[in-house]
């Protein structure tokens, strides 16, 4: 039985008027930060980090619901707007802040059915939802394992080292580094049910091995 193929209900230019929303929207919550706003003084508490990882996880959702049958529209909308409050409210609410924003632009600036809108608004308020993946709608799952296939691999490598020069630490602790990424990784590789979340989770903690080894072999040469 094959895939079925849903009709797309946002077209190309509706999804990049959402897009500059919600950098303009991350954007506003920075400037608000002196109001109560949770910016921070690295860099991927900034509205550009922000955005990025947004758009990596919209990438990887897609994939993941195409290759696994789900709601590819839902599921790339609820991508984008999973983390659009994650500047301005606490951490443990910003789901909730998600949907709630989700819900104010897709039902005032178009004529989405109200079922679309539902979707979207549950899969951003349970995409922090810590239990059994299997519980969730298949959306949730994409977008839950793209959130956390985002921090694994070389992305999730640049952003731990990136840590390192902000934390005034040296290459020689590097590995410890590397290793914070691979448990990571290894934790997401356990978490994720689909056969496609699990393909690129194995890719990406292949990726970071070799460039543990590599970086261990170097730091070995500069100790002679």
């Amino acid at each position: 039985m094959g895939v079925e193929i849903k009709e797309t209900r946002v077209s190309d230019a509706e999804f990049e008027a959402m897009t500059e929303f919600v950098f303009e929207y991350l954007a506003a919550s920075v400037e608000k930060e002196d109001e109560g706003g949770r910016m921070r003084w690295y860099p991927w508490h900034s509205a550009e980090y922000r955005h990025n990882h947004i758009l990596n996880v919209v990438s990887l959702a897609e994939e993941i619901a195409r290759k696994e049958g789900a709601d590819v529209d839902v599921t790339r909308v609820a991508a984008l707007f999973h983390d659009v409050a994650k500047l301005e409210a606490d951490q443990e609410l910003h789901a909730e802040a998600g949907a709630r924003v989700a819900r104010k632009y897709l039902e005032s600036r178009g004529e989405y059915p109200e079922s679309f809108v539902d979707q979207v608004c549950r899969a951003v308020e349970n995409h922090s939802y810590q239990g059994d993946l299997s519980d969730v709608s298949l959306e949730t799952q994409s977008l839950i394992e793209a959130d956390l296939l985002d921090k694994v691999g070389a992305n999730g490598t640049a952003l731990m080292l990136l840590r390192m020069g902000y934390e005034a630490r040296t290459h020689m602790d590097a590995d410890e580094m590397i290793e914070r990424v691979l448990e990571r990784g290894r934790e997401a590789g356990s978490r994720v049910e689909s056969d496609t979340a699990e393909s690129i989770a194995h890719q990406r903690l292949k990726r970071v091995k070799w460039f543990g080894e590599w970086l261990e072999d170097e730091i070995a040469e500069l100790g002679d």
